[in-house]
């Protein structure tokens, strides 16, 4: 989507989806401006089970590291792995993020 646009989308690389970028109010859009938008968002949220799965096996290979380090690696690993969990918490509020039409 060019951003010459009232909305448009982009790729968040924490998230790894693109996400909406709204100029306005969601109230503010015709009706078949909400339809694409929520087509878009609809393609994107479907990838987030995918995501928040990369994001898990990620975190168990990071735990599996943690058994034979120092303390000072330990420490490192776990701030990666409270990061990881971060990105999965705003997936999943993400996923829950259900776009609709408003009544015109």
């Amino acid at each position: 989507m060019g951003q010459d646009r009232e909305y448009f989308f982009v790729f968040d690389e924490r998230l790894g989806i693109k996400t909406p970028i709204l100029k306005k109010e969601w109230d503010g859009y015709t009706e078949q401006e909400q339809l694409d938008i929520i087509k878009i968002w609809e393609q994107e949220r479907a990838k987030i089970p995918n995501q928040i799965k990369i994001m898990e096996q990620m975190i168990i290979e990071k735990q599996n590291l943690m058994f034979d380090i120092d303390y000072e690696e330990y420490c490192e690993i776990h701030k990666k792995i409270i990061e990881l969990a971060s990105i999965i918490n705003d997936l999943n509020i993400l996923f829950r993020t259900e776009a609709y039409l408003t009544k015109k």
